[in-house]
């Protein structure tokens, strides 16, 4: 696989792309977890306003999300997206520019924070790719809308910035476009029609012991939430290979455990939290029931003393291109990117978003398009490719994840640039 060769002038190049690889580093080394972003949000926001003074920025929308609107002559209303929040991971990857921020958790208690999922290239994408079309605003006609947004990882983000009023303050979308940084070889790009990501669930299960819990020398005189909550997990394993079909696409994770805080004491609870995956809306039930039916049956075998307490923390929909504009991004993805770099069947990940929730515009449902592209140096990729080990090359939300800056930085540039021209003018997508 050849580096993109593109038949026309990249629109990356014509910005001086040393600022944001500047910029990049900067938000990878002060990364901020999911609805504390305020330092983030207000670096994008001025960055914005250096470029244009036409540019009309709405602040503190569904916590710190962000929206800027410029209107440049009649045609479609196009929205672009990044994301914005990091994950409480401690990075491992010895960049000279790796965080080594401690903040506060979910749970009330410090921890690492690192942008283990690239949203910190999805901002200096999104950022350089407006430059770029402002800087050739003579050559497209459209609003063009340009959209940061908070807690992606929680999946709350998109609702609480469409529920706190987004479209009261900028123009209902014709089409809303994202993409996402993977572990994929750098330079590629790939789509799909239909569905490209899982929807998913996360639950936190609280299973309950023995009030006041008792002595770890005398189990017999009280039921045990960990030995419950081993059952559980183990439990829980079957559900997809046993009670879901071969041709569906699902996942039960347990990510956390949390009983007790001494090696002698049987604590009274344990807390599990739980997240499953799917592409389809019956095999979505077909999980949660599961889960539910699977956790009560244990509390019941075990003698618990009240009935477990399953809360849903999290929803994320299924992410579902619109075919229509789908096919004609990958039309001019192909011609941009060439064959050998772009993948217009790339198949369906697990992975989930709270993308499309933004296409919810009062009543209106507006189509969406999402695609992927790589992060992950060519040397490296194709070295472990030949020596078929590429289950060894960091994934999103692992400690060791971090996209190569370029040619990552150009190709989620040249994405962002070569999809809104060809919304905005219909042909000829990649020239300016």
């Amino acid at each position: 696989m050849s580096p993109p060769k593109p038949p026309h002038q990249s629109p990356s190049s014509t910005i001086d792309l040393t600022p944001y690889e500047e910029l990049y580093k900067h938000f990878h080394t002060h990364p901020e977890l999911s609805n504390c972003e305020k330092q983030t949000s207000e670096i994008c926001a001025a960055h914005l306003a250096t470029l244009s003074s036409s540019f009309k920025i709405h602040t503190r929308i569904g916590g710190y999300g962000l929206a800027a609107t410029i209107p440049n002559g009649p045609g479609p209303t196009i929205l672009l997206r990044a994301d914005m929040d990091a994950l409480p991971i401690l990075e491992t990857t010895s960049l000279p520019y790796a965080s080594s921020i401690t903040a506060t958790g979910l749970d009330g208690t410090p921890t690492p924070v690192m942008h283990a999922c690239g949203h910190d290239m999805h901002m200096t994408c999104l950022l350089a790719a407006s430059e770029v079309l402002i800087k050739n605003r003579k050559t497209w006609s459209g609003t063009l809308i340009i959209l940061f947004q908070p807690a992606e990882e929680r999946g709350s983000g998109a609702r609480a910035m469409v529920s706190d009023g987004l479209y009261d303050n900028i123009p209902i979308p014709d089409f809303i476009l994202g993409q996402h940084v993977m572990a994929m070889r750098s330079g590629s790009v790939g789509l799909r029609t239909g569905t490209i990501m899982a929807g998913a669930d996360s639950l936190k299960i609280t299973l309950y012991g023995s009030p006041g819990g008792g002595h770890g020398s005398q189990p017999h005189r009280v039921v045990d939430p960990a030995v419950l909550a081993a059952h559980v997990v183990v439990r829980l394993q079957g559900v997809v290979s046993r009670e879901v079909g071969y041709n569906d696409v699902a996942v039960v994770t347990v990510g956390s455990v949390r009983v007790g805080k001494s090696e002698n004491v049987i604590s009274e609870e344990a807390v599990l939290g739980v997240d499953f995956r799917s592409t389809r809306p019956d095999v979505r039930g077909k999980l949660r029931g599961a889960i539910e039916r699977i956790v009560k049956a244990e509390c019941k075998a075990s003698g618990c003393s009240k009935e477990p307490l399953i809360e849903q923390t999290r929803f994320l929909p299924t992410t579902v291109n619109d075919e229509a504009m789908t096919n004609r991004l990958s039309t001019a993805f192909r011609s941009f990117f060439g064959e050998e770099n772009f993948d217009a069947n790339i198949p369906v990940t697990t992975i989930a978003e709270d993308f499309s929730i933004l296409g919810e515009a009062k009543g209106k449902r507006v189509p969406c398009v999402f695609w992927h592209w790589g992060g992950v140096d060519q040397e490296l990729w194709d070295r472990k490719e030949r020596e078929g080990r590429l289950n060894e090359v960091p994934m999103n939300h692992s400690s060791g994840f971090a996209p190569v800056i370029q040619p990552t930085m150009r190709t989620g540039i040249d994405a962002l640039v070569v999809a809104a021209l060809e919304v905005f003018r219909g042909q000829d997508s990649a020239r300016l």
